[in-house]
């Protein structure tokens, strides 16, 4: 039964539903309790809605399970300060404000979707005060959002209203386009973009523009009559270059690219950091090892034995990061665009960086025999690879050697060269024998281990495509890789014992919802994933060994890598379950992750390390900060993926109608998305292509089946492809299904009940299948 909720009091967090004294015999309903997560959501844990309703005693046993069955049912989700409702907008979003509406309020949509797939409008509430820029149409602000009166959701009004906390800088005029010459010699603007109109432009504004290039233009205001007219600002390059395919993925993603005067100014001005707070370890023959086409190095490491009587068999191992809070302070012009930018972005033929280059290639990359500053973490393991101690240093270190992994590799496999072959007993094999042992600590430890192998486009000279590889993966990267994991851990620590506030790099465990549909799709091959909230990632890992070697290997990969969070920024902290961490924070990449530069502050300040730390002002923007580099993260990663997609679709424009061999990489309703291992390229098959039989989708089983014949595809199933269709600028092919459907495996009782799932599914409104 639920209370009876009366009274309101002003600066109670309880909304007037949930806000009363109220009978010890009554509890919340179901309803109520949704009700004052939606409207709370800074004030949605256990603790808060137990206190909300007044509940004590065997009342909040009794909220713990009414809130796990809602978890279970997939209405709730576990959120970093609480829970929130599935699919729900999170309270502090990034929003696209897009109109108005007939009151003249604006309307803004989040610049992704939420769990369920929506993009809900979103009315802004403008601040009584008036102090700042006001928002208008076209501007992206960061807001926090809370769900509207039910009554005017109802009557068709937004979901949320939205109050605006920062607006981001605009994006410049510049459009892309494609130049082109017509037949009669004039000139057009084709757009990359569709929302874009096409333009016209006088020949004084050619600009060198010849036909077929890509192009930035500034549009001039429309006439009345006919299309607008624009000028050519810049040409990029030819359609063919891969230059223009990631020039079009840096603008339909918005990354910033361009280095304003000031930011290059203030880089130029900069001069090299002294001795000045700092300890002199010139000495430590500290090395990098990198990527062979690296161009700047912003670790290096040592390793020795412990000489300690106290710690038979540990080991010293020394990190040492580019010291760019020497450099980039905050509130000056360099910090401000490192933070706008949020990370450096990785495209096949170029970087653009967080930093320029007299920052990221100069003065802070820790370059052979040259002196450079560097925050340094010495961390002593015991033989069985636990963590005894560690402690943070301000230095000035001078790199021993710039070694590529394939190079420091083939010394420790007895190939040495001119440059590993002197330091290959007091350097290298000492590293190795660090790993062993730190090793130890990772076997131990157990974090998920998923078989994804990276692939790496290489390019010919005029920069198409060459090849695509899969980069051996050598105990040289895994030695850097451990190495980096336990400085990000000793920073947070570090943080963490002198209360300082950070960015925490957080990874949630997986939803109970995505748990429960992953447990449905292993039972399908006979595979079982115990229950409970509390999953760990042996657990995972558990899996992943059974199947090892398996025809159902890489499905099993791909389904389990489906089930997991996404990783992301956050002041607070939920500790990182795929490393199965408890406290984690980026410390090791300052030049290319605003992140690590805020924790390398915040190291400076709580340790007394000298000028540069972390101030008040930033500390109090930190949840605005997280979000927007987890925003730029996700926007690097996006534009990385289209351009790989174009550069892949463009170079095999000429193959069409030839056959590949392909592993279907997604299942839906409406088709097949199928990859090709050897480019590491997608593609779709329309379902309405698959052949006569009536296909239902089976969502546990990720799999397309036959009404008729029982037979089908299935997530990672490996199949024969015909390439009928592509799209270059669009990254898009279409592919023909060659291999036959297989039985699926299951019983037939399975196979039924998939079959009445699908059944139950197409019966709703909207649902519909496809006969074939």
């Amino acid at each position: 039964m639920a209370r009876k909720i009366t009274g309101r009091s002003h600066g109670d967090p309880r909304t007037a539903d949930t806000r009363a004294k109220v009978k010890d015999d009554y509890r919340p309903s179901r309803d109520e309790i949704l009700r004052y997560i939606a409207e709370n959501p800074d004030r949605a844990g256990k603790r808060d809605i137990a206190k909300a309703f007044a509940l004590r005693g065997d009342d909040r046993i009794w909220l713990k399970d009414i809130l796990r069955d809602l978890q279970d049912e997939g209405v709730l989700t576990k959120e970093r300060k609480g829970l929130a409702r599935v699919g729900a907008l999170p309270h502090v979003t990034v929003l696209d404000i897009f109109d108005r509406d007939a009151d003249g309020v604006l309307l803004a949509r989040p610049i992704e979707h939420t769990a369920n797939g929506q993009l809900p409008i979103v009315s802004i509430r403008l601040s009584r005060s008036g102090g700042g820029p006001a928002p208008g149409i076209g501007d992206r602000v960061l807001a926090k959002t809370f769900p509207a009166d039910e009554t005017n959701v109802a009557l068709g009004g937004p979901a949320y209203t939205g109050r605006v906390m920062k607006i981001f800088e605009k994006r410049t005029d510049a459009v892309l386009g494609v130049f082109r010459v017509l037949k009669d010699g004039t000139f057009r603007i084709e757009p990359v973009e569709r929302r874009q109109p096409e333009l016209i432009v006088d020949k004084e504004f050619q600009n060198g523009a010849k036909n077929g290039d890509l192009v930035e233009v500034e549009p001039a205001r429309a006439s009345r009559y006919g299309l607008p007219h624009a000028k050519v600002l810049n040409v990029l390059g030819s359609l063919t270059s891969e230059k223009a395919v990631s020039m079009i993925a840096i603008h339909a993603h918005d990354i910033p690219h361009i280095f304003p005067a000031d930011v290059i100014a203030e880089s130029e001005a900069v001069k090299p950091a002294t001795l000045d707070h700092r300890e002199d370890w010139r000495d430590l023959p500290l090395v990098t090892i990198d990527p062979a086409d690296a161009k700047d190095h912003d670790d290096a490491v040592f390793a020795t034995p412990d000489l300690d009587e106290k710690n038979p068999g540990g080991v010293v191992v020394t990190v040492a990061i580019a010291d760019v809070a020497a450099y980039v302070r905050y509130g000056t012009a360099l910090d401000r665009e490192a933070l706008k930018r949020g990370n450096s972005v990785y495209f096949p033929d170029r970087v653009v960086p967080m930093l320029p280059e007299r920052i990221s290639n100069d003065l802070c990359s820790l370059r052979e025999g040259q002196d450079r500053p560097a925050l340094a973490v010495r961390m002593t393991f015991s033989a069985h690879g636990h963590k005894i101690r560690h402690s943070f240093h301000r230095i000035m270190m001078k790199s021993a050697a710039k070694l590529a992994y394939p190079q420091a590799q083939a010394a420790i496999d007895g190939v040495p060269d001119d440059k590993t072959g002197p330091i290959l007993g007091t350097v290298l094999k000492p590293l190795w024998d660090a790993y062993a042992i730190l090793k130890r600590g990772r076997d131990g430890r157990q974090p998920l281990e998923l078989d994804l192998p990276e692939r790496k486009i290489l390019l010919k000279a005029d920069g198409t495509v060459d090849r695509v590889i899969v980069p051996e993966r050598l105990d040289a990267h895994k030695l850097i890789e451990e190495f980096m994991i336990q400085a990000n851990v000793a920073a947070a620590e570090s943080l963490e014992a002198k209360k300082q506030a950070l960015v925490y790099r957080v990874h949630d465990a997986p939803s109970l919802a995505k748990q429960e549909s992953l447990r449905e799709f292993l039972q399908t091959l006979g595979l079982s994933l115990a229950r409970g909230a509390q999953m760990r990632p042996s657990q995972f890992n558990g899996i992943l060994e059974r199947v090892r070697g398996a025809d159902n290997e890489g499905l099993v990969n791909e389904v389990v890598l489906r089930s997991q969070s996404q990783a992301e920024y956050s002041p607070g902290n939920i500790g990182h379950f795929g490393l199965n961490l408890r406290r984690y924070a980026h410390f090791t990449s300052p030049i290319r992750r605003y992140a690590d530069l805020i924790v390398h502050r915040g190291l400076i300040a709580a340790l007394g390390l000298g000028p540069g730390g972390l101030t008040r002002d930033e500390e109090a923007r930190l949840e605005d900060v997280a979000v927007l580099i987890s925003g730029t993260e996700r926007r690097a990663m996006a534009a990385e993926r289209d351009t790989v997609d174009r550069l892949i679709a463009a170079y095999l424009a000429e193959r069409v109608d030839d056959r590949f061999d392909a592993r279907i990489s997604g299942v839906t309703r409406s088709g097949l998305f199928v990859q090709l291992p050897q480019y590491g390229a997608d593609g779709f098959i329309p379902v309405s292509t698959l052949g006569g039989d009536y296909y239902i989708y089976d969502e546990t089983a990720r799999s397309l089946f036959g009404e008729r014949s029982g037979k089908g595809y299935q997530l990672a199933d490996r199949v024969e492809v015909r390439l009928v269709e592509v799209a270059p600028m669009a990254g898009a092919m279409r592919f023909e299904m060659l291999t036959d459907p297989k039985p699926l495996p299951g019983s037939v009782k399975s196979f039924h009940k998939a079959k009445g799932r699908a059944r139950a599914s197409q019966s709703r409104p909207g649902s519909r299948g496809r006969r074939r």
